[in-house]
């Protein structure tokens, strides 16, 4: 079947594969990034940069939650061991930030921390979020969901990571590594060598000499040395084509943190990195057309 307008004739199919625009009687095919097939776009994940925390208490699992139910991809998330052995979901070293109460986490209880309000600083309506533990976290983790756990120490929190791990019962893939820390990655490799470990990377310029302090290429031969999976790249890299070439032509993947600007993650995206971190990952995908 065939359908004729005024100035041009196509099959049916062409008809129902592309969007069209109606006007003085023609049809007007309109090519967008957004419609094309999925096969034809750039496969990106959209990680939640601790859940959605753009509108909800951040690493709470009100966050996550609605993160996964915005479509996220991923839930990013840091965790930090308490005084007790326990590992709880926080960014910072500090409770002070986000539940207006100092405290540092190493020399806190996990009792004393799931104490605190986490909640309340974001929104009346989240009064009473409590700091929430990795297990469970884990425990939420829906079917085809996935976590980025950036390790916010060094190599002594593997050992517990790697028991609330095996608790869970999640698949492998289901829980990917993340850290500054080469010690604390090489480790996770060591004792969980069935999950990705990618390298956390911050990029610094040198005032007197106008140059980065470390290349993307020896960011790469230390990632191979070490037998890290990817690397995480802050946005502020130089970041285009040739650079992901780089990093995929060494069997690495790439992620980029943090991003809510929708111009600089299209940029991304047709550069062919294989991870965006965003604070807004709903809005961020729906901007993306994704």
């Amino acid at each position: 079947m065939t359908i004729v307008t005024s100035h041009m004739t196509f099959s049916l199919n062409l008809f129902l594969a592309l969007p069209l625009v109606f006007a003085a009687g023609t049809v007007v095919l309109r090519a967008e990034t957004a419609n094309r097939p999925a096969a034809a776009r750039p496969a990106v994940e959209i990680q939640a940069h601790r859940g959605a925390s753009y509108d909800a208490p951040e690493n709470t699992l009100v966050s996550a939650k609605l993160a996964w139910k915005n479509r996220a991809d991923a839930v990013e998330l840091d965790i930090r061991p308490t005084k007790d052995n326990g590992l709880v979901v926080i960014h910072d070293a500090d409770t002070k930030r986000t539940t207006g109460v100092a405290g540092k986490i190493e020399e806190m209880t996990l009792a004393q921390i799931q104490a605190l309000d986490a909640g309340s600083w974001k929104g009346a309506k989240f009064a009473g979020e409590k700091i929430p533990t990795f297990d469970e976290f884990l425990a939420i983790i829906p079917e085809g969901g996935k976590l980025l756990v950036e390790l916010k120490s060094d190599e002594r929190i593997v050992a517990g990571t790697k028991a609330a791990v095996d608790r869970s019962g999640k698949k492998p893939e289901q829980i990917v590594f993340i850290s500054s820390s080469k010690e604390a990655l090489a480790a996770a490799k060591k004792l969980m060598p069935q999950h990705r470990v990618v390298w956390i990377r911050n990029y610094h310029v040198d005032k007197a000499t106008g140059k980065a302090t470390q290349t993307i290429e020896e960011v790469i031969a230390t990632a191979k040395e070490l037998g890290f999976d990817g690397i995480d790249l802050k946005a502020a890299w130089p970041i285009d084509a040739a650079l992901v070439k780089k990093v995929k032509e060494a069997g690495l993947t790439l992620y980029v943190w943090t991003v809510d600007d929708p111009a600089v993650a299209r940029k991304l995206v047709e550069a062919g990195v294989d991870g965006i971190t965003t604070n807004r990952a709903g809005w961020l995908r729906a901007q993306l057309g994704l």
